[in-house]
């Protein structure tokens, strides 16, 4: 559970960490669907080039990024399996036939197609809106951009500050669960061995208290933000104003080149296609 990359930030003076906040919500949104826009082998080659060249500039450790990628190892296996039992492609691609069961290349092409694409998601949305981003300058940045929101009467302030408290606090609820897990295998517990129903009821000793736990926190919080006068966005200064450079106008027209990129591969490249 400590491999879940939301709300934790990795500490470093990398050109990715200088970026703009705004400018990093803005990429990563533009990179996510770039990389719903691959569809051959040599657009997928890119988007992975662009990931390990995302993990060089960010100068975060390739161990940390890879635990990130381990919370989501049983959803990449599970798509791959769909994808390759239940693609079908043209009867010269067929490499298995069993009973009920064929395989074709088509699917293999697509199951390590959506692996590459899910993992390439996960490290990019992690270091641009978490590795490299701290939880304030998050809220900032997402106030800021949801600013023209405000004319309409939305509570843009409101709703940027709840998202980050729910980043934030991610972490320690899962350092939280953690413990309590701990606590109830010492009591004797079993979380790991019976049928699914005997493990659900497993965890129900571990949620209550999670619960309560979680209450309690929100609780301290607002009474913390009640104690220094917090009234929301109304007259609220910052103690560093965002400001754009020449860095995060380079970090935007390379996203444009790689989106440019991704699009010509898919429509002159040879190869496979999805």
């Amino acid at each position: 559970m400590k491999s879940v990359a939301f709300g934790q930030y990795y500490p470093s003076n990398s050109v990715m960490h200088r970026l703009d906040p705004r400018v990093k919500i803005v990429i990563g949104i533009f990179y996510i669907v770039a990389s719903f826009l691959c569809k051959n082998v040599l657009s997928f080659a890119l988007l992975t080039v662009s990931a390990l060249v995302l993990i060089l500039v960010s100068k975060i450790p390739v161990k940390i990024v890879l635990k990130s990628i381990k919370a989501i190892i049983f959803i990449m296996i599970f798509t791959a399996i769909l994808n390759i039992f239940w693609t079908k492609g043209p009867e010269e691609n067929l490499i298995l036939h069993w009973n009920f069961i064929n395989i074709y290349v088509d699917g293999i092409y697509n199951a390590v197609f959506i692996a590459v694409r899910i993992i390439s998601m996960i490290i990019g949305t992690s270091i641009f809106l978490t590795y490299t981003t701290t939880p304030i300058e998050l809220t900032d940045g997402l106030e800021r951009l949801l600013y023209p929101l405000t004319f309409i009467k939305v509570p843009v302030h409101e709703f940027a500050m709840m998202m980050t408290i729910a980043l934030r606090f991610i972490p320690t609820i899962i350092e939280e669960t953690e413990k309590i897990m701990s606590a109830q295998k010492a009591r004797g517990a079993d979380f790991t061995n019976g049928s699914l129903s005997k493990r659900a009821k497993a965890l129900i000793p571990v949620l209550i208290p999670l619960f309560v736990s979680a209450f309690r926190r929100a609780g301290e919080l607002a009474t913390a933000m009640t104690c220094r006068c917090y009234r929301g966005g109304n007259g609220r200064t910052r103690l560093k104003v965002l400001k754009t450079t020449y860095r995060d106008y380079l970090a935007l027209f390379f996203i444009a080149v790689f989106g440019a990129a991704i699009v010509l591969l898919n429509i002159y490249a040879p190869g496979y296609t999805m």
